[in-house]
């Protein structure tokens, strides 16, 4: 298994890199997030990646961090998900946002990526809501880190502290919180989230 390359740059485009380690150049398809960290082509770089082995080919997948490869793994382990549909979803969404979007259940917002409609949306949902276990809890985590930093006050967190006191998910407050104006008063951010939860996002 080839977890990992770490050498020069010979070529990239947006959807693929060729990194030459040790005079043999390894072609991977990569995330749109690799390929910004990846740097010009002649310099050294480092990527995660995945083999997918297959009867009739050898694909090798490349990310820019360990949570990336982690996620594409999760995502490609359901049932008729392919690694294309990996590659879309980390292309239209972070990993923690992907985490997030699946614990919340919005498989309305999944869709967004190229390629997966509304079943297959919920399939990913059912068949990895239980399993997202500490990402989810690090997606959360993050969105809220987000969100104070963006409103330089605690109003964010105390509402979804509040929302999840009436026994919503952390992942459910924490994503209906992010789609308020943030820099209303707790109380006010409360109610909105309360709205928005009752309507399903």
């Amino acid at each position: 298994m080839i977890s990992s390359l770490n050498g020069k740059i010979i070529f990239k485009d947006l959807n693929t890199c060729i990194i030459e380690c040790g005079g043999i150049g390894f072609k991977a398809m990569i995330t749109n997030s690799a390929y910004s960290k990846l740097g010009n082509v002649g310099e050294d770089t480092f990527l995660y990646t995945f083999l997918s082995v297959k009867e009739d080919a050898l694909d090798l997948y490349g990310f820019s961090s360990i949570d990336e490869l982690e996620t594409f793994k999760l995502i490609t382990s359901v049932s008729g998900v392919g690694p294309k549909i990996g590659i879309a979803l980390l292309n239209e969404f972070t990993f923690d946002k992907i985490t997030l979007l699946i614990a919340s259940a919005d498989a309305k917002s999944l869709t967004a990526a190229s390629g997966v409609g509304l079943k297959l949306a919920q399939r990913i949902i059912l068949e990895l809501k239980d399993k997202i276990g500490s990402i989810g809890s690090s997606a959360d985590i993050n969105e809220v880190v987000k969100i104070g930093n963006a409103t330089g006050n605690n109003s964010a967190k105390e509402a979804i502290e509040a929302l999840v006191s009436l026994g919503y998910t952390q992942s459910e407050a924490s994503l209906a919180v992010s789609r308020l104006d943030t820099t209303l008063e707790t109380d006010k951010l409360i109610k909105s989230a309360l709205k928005t939860l009752a309507k399903g996002f």
